[in-house]
C-alpha cells in the first residue's frame, strides 16, 4: 500500500507569529491560500475543535468550489488539524470525506518559521486524485504567496 499521505514543508523568513496570522485571520487566509489566478472569496473560521473551517476559492473561468470542513484540533501558534469529514459541530459532510488536512509551524534557528503542511486521505485513490490536481506545484505555489504576505506583515 502507497502512503496516504502528501506534504511540503517550508521554511520562511517571516516570524511563526505572522505565518500563523495567515493562517487564523480570514482576510489574511484569503490572500494566498489558493494559487493565482485562482482566489478565495469567502472563509468561515471557528478557530477551535469543532469549528467550522470553510473556504471558497473561485477560478478565472468562473468555477466556484467550495471547501466545507472542521478544525479538529487547534493549537495557536503552533499546529492545526481540519477535515471535510464533517462540517462544524461534528455534523457529517454531505460527500464522501476526501482528506485531513494539517499545518505545524515551528521556530526555525535564524528566526523564521519551519511549516511542514500536509494531507491524508481516505484511499489510494484519493491521494492519487490529489496529486494529480496538482498537489505539489498547487501547494508550493500557495505557500510562496504565504511567505511573501508572511514577510509583509
Amino acid at each position: 500500500m502507497t502512503s496516504r499521505t502528501l506534504s511540503i514543508t517550508r521554511h520562511f523568513n517571516a516570524p511563526r507569529a505572522s505565518v500563523w496570522r495567515c493562517w487564523s485571520e480570514p482576510e489574511l487566509l484569503k490572500q494566498w491560500y489558493c494559487p493565482k489566478p485562482w482566489y478565495v472569496s469567502e472563509v468561515t473560521m471557528d478557530l477551535r475543535p469543532g469549528g467550522a473551517a470553510n473556504t471558497t476559492m473561485n477560478g478565472p473561468d468562473g468555477e466556484v468550489m467550495p471547501n466545507l470542513g472542521q478544525y479538529l484540533e487547534v493549537v495557536p501558534g503552533e499546529r492545526l488539524v481540519f477535515t471535510d469529514a464533517f462540517v462544524g459541530d461534528w455534523v457529517p459532510g454531505a460527500n464522501a470525506p476526501f482528506m485531513t488536512g494539517y499545518v505545524i509551524l515551528s521556530d526555525a534557528p535564524d528566526g523564521g518559521t519551519h511549516m511542514e503542511w500536509g494531507a491524508r486521505h481516505w484511499s489510494d485513490e484519493a491521494t492519487e486524485q490529489h496529486k494529480s490536481m496538482g498537489f505539489e506545484a498547487g501547494w508550493n505555489a500557495a505557500a510562496d504567496q504565504l511567505d511573501a504576505l508572511a514577510s509583509s506583515l
